[in-house]
């Protein structure tokens, strides 16, 4: 005999499997409660937490276009179906070494074979290792709207807020810069081997503009530009002798990014200086140390 009163059975959501980014789209504006997937890691975690129930699944899997990449004015033109265990691939590292290196750090082999650079994003976890690396090189988000639109939206701005996407719109592509220079991907994680970053830190050199570009991610909901260091460092470089500094500049330059992301607090009312708790101490040191470490690889 048992005590517990039957549970209904969950409606399973509906399906839907567009072949273009266009019927994506068509798809999700005739469905409005519909969600899109691609890979899934993140969706499927917030279902089986109970989090999100949802009532039709719109999946992108079958969109050819948006797995490969190409060539356009200077810029690569990612798919946002592009796989991290693709994206982690050495032709791709040769392209954009450190969006290469974010993905390889991505989780497991299963967790990097499903999930998408497109997922990655629209998701836009903080410890999402991939936003740090878009942010550093200042990516730009093709976005697929109703009847063929297409707009273009700094990454920025979509992880900040500042820009959502509206309902209907799918993220189709990526654009990056392709700067063909040294770049830098580093995290910390809260135990051994693949897992979520405590702190993360993408830098970039871009010597056509005699620029240091520096993100770190993880300690805050979106990536954090330190934009006073960055012209700092860049002022300090010899960019026509080796990309050489002096000696002591990488560690300045670490203890500039964490304190630019990690502040101290505020004067007590009486104007006493107060002092960050030891936890979030030991993570400005982190990124402290993330900071010097990817600086001196980029200039190595």
């Amino acid at each position: 005999m048992t005590t517990h009163a039957p549970q209904k059975a969950l409606k399973a959501p509906t399906v839907t499997l567009p072949g273009t980014l266009d019927e994506a789209v068509a798809a999700l504006n005739a469905m409005p409660a519909a969600v899109p997937v691609a890979g899934g890691t993140d969706l499927m975690a917030s279902v089986n937490a109970g989090l999100l129930r949802p009532a039709a699944l719109v999946g992108l899997g079958r969109i050819s276009e948006i797995r490969g990449w190409q060539y356009q004015d200077g810029h690569a033109l990612l798919g946002a179906g592009l796989t991290h265990a693709r994206i982690g691939r050495p032709d791709f590292a040769a392209l954009i070494p450190g969006l290469a290196a974010a993905a390889r750090a991505a989780g497991p082999p299963h967790i990097r074979n499903a999930g998408t650079l497109g997922g990655n994003i629209a998701s836009a976890a903080p410890t999402g290792d991939t936003l740090p690396v878009l942010a550093a090189l200042e990516a730009t988000l093709v976005v697929a709207g109703p009847e063929g639109d297409r707009r273009e939206v700094p990454v920025s701005h979509l992880l900040a807020g500042m820009d959502l996407l509206r309902g209907g719109e799918v993220i189709g592509f990526v654009r990056v810069p392709l700067l063909h220079a040294p770049q830098v991907f580093l995290k910390a994680t809260g135990r051994t081997g693949p897992g979520r970053a405590v702190a993360s830190v993408a830098l970039v050199l871009d010597p056509a503009r005699r620029g240091v570009r520096c993100a770190v991610g993880a300690v805050a909901p979106m990536p954090l530009r330190p934009v006073e260091a960055e012209q700092w460092i860049a002022s300090l470089i010899d960019w026509d002798s080796g990309r050489t500094v002096v000696p002591e500049a990488p560690a300045a330059f670490g203890e500039y990014v964490a304190a630019a992301c990690i502040p101290d607090p505020e004067p007590a009312a009486d104007g006493s200086p107060q002092q960050l708790p030891p936890g979030v101490l030991h993570l400005r040191r982190t990124v402290a140390a993330l900071a010097r470490r990817a600086l001196g690889r980029a200039l190595s």
